[in-house]
């Protein structure tokens, strides 16, 4: 809101004082004054100079504050840009207050494109008039033809309609055949029509879908899980709410985990909408993350298919939120602000009144609960699409069925893949570690090769003849000797990563199609998109990769899934950890058979008794995901009880400890929330700064922020090295 009749020289002048949100880490947002006879309303982007820059901002909501209003600054721009909607605005000042971040800090993640604020240049065209050439050539016959229908065309677009050089063009325009006109620029996509390609749908896909086209249709906030087993058609089911928010002229906004998934994904919303979607994450190139966002601003863009942090785009009108695989960890931003895009999307829904839908084969347990309690509707999908039946899942017990000295691949699991070969199918073999060898050390001198900047070991890529630390990215080339006592040719891989499996699996079967799949393979994401069609259209024998062949993928001559180490994620000490597990051997199984072909899936383990391995045997969710609930609820463990971790961290030992254990002096005495610690993070080193972390545990309903926020100002000032980051609801716990 304005304050006017500001005295500046000692003359009465009026003066216009409106806040500013900067994107920066500011606590509040920053009193500028309006130029005389500009006007700028909340949500209004502007520029501003802060300091000895100009930097964009977003005129706020509230009073501004001013103290000195001689020493005010003027904004110096109003962009020609659609305001952020109030909604927005709303939403940016919730994730701020819940995650205890700066707002500013907030606003800058819906400020991603500065480029975008200014319209896109109007692009120039050609438009036939009623001269003639002087002349009239084949060539120049075929391009009256085309520019025939009165439209206006591009230079470029027109010479390759008519099969001529631009040239052709030009020598029309000199004798005034063609007037010079303006085009706007032209969408990023086409606009997707709903009644492209309707789906045939099964009974219960169709009672599900005639659900969730009701609830869009009533508009208001709701939020709906769609549970269905893997292969049951969720994408085809929330595609048909999707249909009924376009039909309704609305903004869609459809949240995926990884980059990896959106080829395929975007090929099905092709088929079904007959275009694609815009897309948004952060291999998007520049030029198209500015178009995608002021498009999207300006109400032209219908659906938005992104990562997490295509929740703050500036939609101009969102009608619907699709979070598909929404139990997925990659949800979780762990940097700056830190906050799951799966709970801001339902309060983002929430806040503007419209329905969001969490759709998983295998739902996090606060979802379920959610689901259970009635605050979420429970959309449940039974069975596959086409009545295709689900792998036949076993236990391999790796203390009965031990693989070959030096191997990591069971005698019953070969067995498998050889006979599957023979049948031409194909094989995956999952393992959720990258890279030949997680660990390598001196067989002479034990010297165990650490990265310097974290306390973690170097991870042998053997393909890139490399060492690598997976927290910091440092990097060294595999040595000959031991840096430690000199000795050749004793160095030792201790324990498999994927491609160490690869080559296990190529002494077995030298004549098989071996495609290994990671997220640091070289190439990046467009070689893996390629790498997925292969295998899609079978020009793969054996796949062996990490989670991300876990989600999403449909591989139809897929008939066999190994696990190799299924016990690997038992072991980290993290209270989510049974729960991940069965969620990630859930979903890479579940590759298997989705086309309707038998198919098997053999889990190697040193556990088979071990709840979540029995529950995968029997393929009976329910139990554990009882189980499981029960023991977070006598735990007080969320969504019965709040978390929240205060890491400490400096480039020293003793600061960081000092500094953690006088916040943990300073917490203030509140019943229901306790603090841990303060305790050494499991990876007490990252990129070279000592951690140490606190662990807040509070009854549901008690004011975590408020505690947090008060400990943190009675605790002692941030000095040197230090800083504190502070993780609401935390996801990860090393």
């Amino acid at each position: 809101m304005a304050k006017d009749s500001r005295q500046i020289e000692g003359g009465l002048f009026p003066r216009k004082v409106v806040p500013v949100l900067i994107p920066m880490p500011a606590e509040r947002a920053y009193s500028y004054a309006l130029p005389e006879g500009v006007e700028a309303g909340p949500g209004q982007i502007v520029q501003v100079p802060l300091g000895p820059r100009l930097v964009a901002g977003i005129v706020w909501d509230g009073e501004a504050d001013v103290i000195n209003p001689d020493k005010l600054r003027e904004i110096t721009q109003v962009f020609d840009c659609p305001p952020i909607v109030e909604p927005m605005r709303r939403f940016i000042d919730w994730v701020s207050a819940y995650t205890l971040s700066p707002p500013g800090l907030v606003a800058r993640m819906a400020l991603r494109a500065p480029a975008a604020f200014d319209p896109e240049p109007m692009i120039d065209a050609l438009r036939l008039t009623s001269n003639r050439p002087e002349r009239l050539t084949a060539a120049r016959e075929r391009v009256l033809e085309h520019a025939g229908n009165g439209l206006a065309w591009s230079k470029s677009g027109l010479a390759h309609a008519a099969g001529v050089t631009p040239s052709v063009i030009d020598g029309l325009a000199k004798q005034g055949v063609f007037e010079p006109v303006k085009l706007p620029p032209p969408p990023v996509v086409a606009a997707p029509d709903p009644d492209f390609s309707p789906p045939a749908l099964e009974a219960e896909q169709t009672e599900a879908a005639d659900a969730l086209r009701d609830t869009v249709a009533k508009g208001g906030f709701s939020a709906t899980l769609l549970d269905g087993v893997t292969g049951s058609g969720k994408t085809e089911v929330y595609f048909e709410a999707i249909a009924e928010a376009v039909r309704a002229g609305r903004q869609v906004l459809i949240l995926l985990p990884e980059i990896s998934l959106t080829a395929a994904f975007l090929d099905r919303f092709h088929a079904r909408f007959g275009t694609r979607p815009a897309e948004w994450h952060s291999e998007l190139a520049p030029r198209m993350r500015e178009k995608v966002w002021r498009q999207t601003a300006e109400g032209q863009v219908k659906v938005v298919a992104g990562a997490r942090s295509a929740l703050f785009l500036p939609f101009a009108d969102l009608g619907l939120i699709i979070v598909d695989e929404e139990h997925d960890p990659a949800y979780k931003q762990e940097d700056r602000v830190f906050y799951n895009a799966r709970d801001m999307a339902v309060v983002r829904a929430r806040l503007a009144d419209i329905p969001v839908v969490l759709a998983s084969a295998t739902p996090s347990i606060e979802t379920r609960v959610n689901a259970a309690q009635g605050r979420y509707q429970h959309l449940l999908l039974e069975s596959r699409y086409a009545d295709a039946g689900l792998p036949d899942l076993k236990l391999v017990d790796l203390r009965r069925h031990a693989p070959a000295r030096g191997g990591f691949l069971s005698p019953v699991l070969l067995k498998a893949m050889e006979e599957t070969l023979a049948r031409k199918e194909q094989s995956l073999l999952f393992l959720n570690r990258r890279g030949y060898a997680p660990l390598t050390l001196c067989r002479v001198c034990g010297h165990r090769f650490e990265c310097p900047d974290c306390s973690s070991w170097l991870v042998e890529h053997r393909f890139r003849e490399q060492l690598q630390c997976h927290h910091c990215g440092h990097t060294e080339r595999t040595p000959n000797a031991c840096p430690s006592c000199g000795t050749l040719d004793h160095l030792a891989a201790c324990g498999p990563g994927i491609e160490r499996i690869a080559e296990e699996a190529d002494k077995h079967f030298p004549d098989a199609r071996v495609i290994v799949l990671s997220s640091d393979m070289v190439g990046g994401t467009r070689r893996l998109r390629i790498e997925l069609e292969a295998i899609a259209k079978g020009e793969a024998d054996i796949v062996i990769g990490t989670q991300l062949v876990a989600k999403g993928h449909n591989f139809p001559l897929m008939t066999l899934v190994g696990v190799v180490d299924a016990d690997l994620g038992l072991s980290n000490g993290d209270p989510r950890a049974a729960e991940r597990t069965y969620q990630l051997l859930s979903q890479v199984t579940g590759r298997a058979g989705r086309t309707g072909r038998k198919s098997h899936g053999l889990i190697q383990t040193f556990q088979p008794q071990h709840p979540v391995m029995q529950a995968l045997a029997s393929g009976d969710p329910h139990a554990f995901y009882e189980r499981e609930t029960d023991e977070r609820n006598r735990a007080a463990l969320p969504p019965f009880g709040r978390l929240a971790s205060v890491i400490i961290s400096a480039a020293t030992r003793p600061e960081a400890e000092t500094h953690a254990r006088g916040l943990r002096a300073a917490a203030p005495a509140m019943p229901g929330i306790m603090v841990l610690g303060p305790a050494e993070a499991p990876l007490a080193l990252i990129r070279g700064r000592y951690r140490f972390r606190l662990l807040v545990h509070g009854e549901r309903g008690r004011d975590m922020q408020g505690f947090i926020r008060q400990m943190l100002s009675q605790g002692p000032k941030v000095r040197g090295s230090v800083q504190v980051q502070v993780d609401i609801d935390p996801q990860s716990f090393l």
